[in-house]
């Protein structure tokens, strides 16, 4: 399977389209439409909220990333998110592009997602949970550091129920495109994280 380059992952997201490994190979899609959750339209459930409020989980920002696309992978049904994926990620990561978000429960990594960043963009890639509602209180907390850092464009890829429930909606490619675009002129930072956050 051919290396995927910081370089190429950078050059495929800006045109628009993301990699996956299909069959023992890379395959890159360029979903028409495209779905994204507008961030000022996000919402979340009463209840999903109570337990944000009542600190069920704290918040960490890059602390396991690895960790992080390792359970995402795990998935009975098999996964996209192969070594190469990984290894690719992995050195996104490291040059501060590819971050994750972390719900954390007495010591343990209960959920989490993780992504890409550029400009005023954010691609999510992919999610887990281990206790309940973890990977949803990551989400929340994504979405309030990319409104508090400027960010214009939180891009999921596909459309499923479960991110509709957040507001989720579809855009024609050309759209997209056109959103991206702007939000890649964009000067925005995701990192440093110079704290932890209870959620």
């Amino acid at each position: 399977m051919a290396r995927l380059s910081p370089e190429l992952l950078i050059s495929g997201y800006v045109q628009g389209a993301f990699p996956m490994g299909v069959a023992g190979q890379i395959r890159w899609f360029s979903p028409d439409p495209r779905a994204i959750i507008p961030l000022e339209s996000f919402h979340a459930s009463k209840t999903l909220l109570a337990t944000v409020r009542r600190g069920v989980y704290e918040i960490r920002v890059d602390s396991a990333f690895a960790e992080v696309m390792r359970r995402c992978a795990e998935r009975d049904e098999g996964s996209w998110i192969t070594p190469s994926i990984h290894r690719s990620y992995g050195e996104l990561h490291e040059a501060g592009l590819a971050h994750s978000v972390e719900a954390w429960r007495g010591g343990d990594l209960a959920g989490g997602l993780y992504g890409v960043a550029l400009g005023g963009a954010f691609f999510g890639e992919s999610m887990f949970h281990r206790h309940r509602d973890a990977s949803k209180v990551a989400l929340v907390a994504l979405v309030q550091r990319l409104r508090e850092r400027g960010y214009t464009l939180l891009d999921v890829q596909w459309s499923t129920d479960h991110l509709r429930r957040f507001g989720c909606v579809e855009l024609p490619r050309e759209e997209y495109l056109r959103r991206l675009a702007a939000a890649l002129q964009q000067n925005c930072t995701f990192a440093p994280h110079s704290s932890s956050e209870r959620a």
